[in-house]
Formats: C-alpha cells, sequence, structure tokens
C-alpha cells in the first residue's frame, strides 16, 4: 500500500479533507488527549437586570447564547484566577 503525500499546508489540507479524502494517515495522534467534562452541576444566580441587558447586548452582537457566554467567561476569570494563585 502506497503512503498519501502529506498535506503541505492547511489549505490543501482543508480541500483535501473537504473532498471527503481519507486524512487518518495525515494525522498524527501521538499527542492527543481526550477531554472529559465532569458531571455537570446546575447553578442558580440572582442578577441586576441591567446586568442581563448588557450580556444580552454582548452576546446578540458576536451571535452565541447567554449560558454559553457566561460559561466562557467564568471559565476565563478561574483560569485567570488559578495562575494568579499558582505565581505565589
Amino acid at each position: 500500500m502506497e503512503k498519501r503525500r502529506i498535506a503541505k499546508s492547511a489549505e490543501e489540507f482543508d480541500r483535501r479533507f473537504d473532498d471527503g479524502e481519507d486524512i487518518h494517515d495525515l494525522i498524527d495522534i501521538s499527542k492527543a488527549h481526550i477531554i472529559r467534562h465532569i458531571k455537570k452541576v446546575r447553578i442558580t444566580l440572582d442578577v441586576a437586570e441591567e446586568l442581563v441587558k448588557d450580556i444580552d447586548l454582548i452576546r446578540a452582537a458576536i451571535g452565541v447564547d447567554r449560558g454559553a457566554l457566561i460559561k466562557v467567561w467564568l471559565h476565563e476569570r478561574v483560569q485567570q484566577e488559578k495562575d494568579t494563585f499558582a505565581k505565589n
């Protein structure tokens, strides 16, 4: 079996993928890892109506769900705080 030519650019890789070519032998998955999310927990927050309106303006502008945006912001802030604690 002949080994296929490796894609020389991301654009070529994307084109070959989009054309339905089997790209499994073009990918190095030796360093890949699976992210397993921990069990989700529901929380309830009471926030000011104005804050929700501001969040909705931002989420509408970027086209994402309110909950998704808040989750991203929380994740970013937690990472920032963890990094701060790690430096001390």
